[in-house]
């Protein structure tokens, strides 16, 4: 049911930001103590705090007048962050040459983390490429991010 109602929930936000710069990044709809919508924008430049209200407004509006969700929630509209989590084929396609940091399952090579430079993004396999040699299939990792360097 949550991914059914993330997939919702996205394109009422891409009705939302169609004629903006923003760009809908992610939809999360997750059990913590409560429940979160959480919805991440980005534009050129990065988003703003009028950018996330606005949104949020419309959305709200949106999401009482068809009534999507039966429990109490907890809307958040922001930003993904510098180290944002990429899940998505334009997310692998867009970051290619930027550093990222693979998180597996279990270990590989025995290393559950790699760090390297995104040089690759195969569709039909859904695998990316890390430094131009070390394929790795998505199905595989628990998560892919940008790496910062600090």
């Amino acid at each position: 049911m949550a991914k059914q109602l993330e997939e919702a929930v996205e394109a009422i936000v891409e009705d939302i930001v169609r004629d903006s710069a923003m760009e809908v990044v992610d939809v999360e709809y997750v059990k913590e103590r409560d429940w979160y919508l959480r919805v991440y924008l980005d534009k050129e430049g990065g988003i703003e705090i009028d950018d996330c209200q606005r949104v949020s407004e419309e959305l709200e509006k949106i999401l009482d007048e068809k009534d999507l969700l039966n429990e109490a929630y907890i809307l958040e509209v922001s930003s993904p962050g510098l180290d944002r989590t990429l899940k998505k084929a334009r997310d692998f396609e867009r970051e290619q040459g930027k550093m990222v940091e693979v998180t597996f399952y279990a270990p590989v090579d025995g290393e559950k983390i790699w760090v390297g430079t995104l040089t690759g993004y195969d569709r039909e396999k859904n695998a990316i490429v890390l430094d131009g040699e070390r394929e790795i299939f998505l199905e595989k990792t628990a998560q892919v991010r940008l790496h910062i360097d600090f």
